[in-house]
């Protein structure tokens, strides 16, 4: 039994429990306003769900849902969804992100794609060189490889 399973059972022998005995068995400690890493992995697999949930909802410019996308309405609404707001656009969004680096990223992250420095293509990773995305006009909502190495990644929190 690992030590988070085993927080619950020493709460209940102890009756409560101070914030050091939680830290000191691997648990964590909420504080109002700040979001933990855990809870920031937690809205980023949400968003990830949700935007695997609108597989095959048609590409629209402009779209933000709930069952027409364009790339940046699609992660706009998946992590609207998941309790976070994203601003309207890709470059918007890239640049209220942490931004971080291909060997840091993790699922749910965004994945940003640019020329030079202009942002023109958001998508959602879903791990393994994946995305789910609305990629354009005449296309849906899929998981797709990414395909060029002009990307960038950042971070909601």
């Amino acid at each position: 039994m690992n030590a988070l399973n085993r927080v619950p059972s020493l709460m209940a022998r102890a009756g409560t429990a101070s914030a050091l005995t939680i830290a000191a068995v691997g648990g964590s400690i909420v504080i109002p306003g700040v979001a933990s890493d855990a809870s920031a992995a937690t809205m980023a697999t949400k968003a990830l769900q949700v935007a695997a949930s609108k597989k095959g909802a048609p590409y629209r410019w402009g779209a933000t849902g709930p069952n027409r996308f364009d790339c940046s309405g699609l992660t706009l609404y998946s992590f609207k969804k998941a309790g976070k707001s994203l601003p309207r656009t890709a470059a918007q969004q890239y640049n209220k992100t942490r931004h971080i680096s291909a060997g840091n990223r993790k699922a749910g992250d965004l994945v940003f794609f640019h020329s030079g420095s202009r942002v023109y293509h958001v998508g959602i990773y879903a791990g393994k060189g994946k995305i789910w995305h609305a990629p354009k006009t005449g296309d849906v909502v899929r998981l797709q490889k990414i395909w060029t190495r002009s990307v960038w990644y950042g971070r909601v929190s």
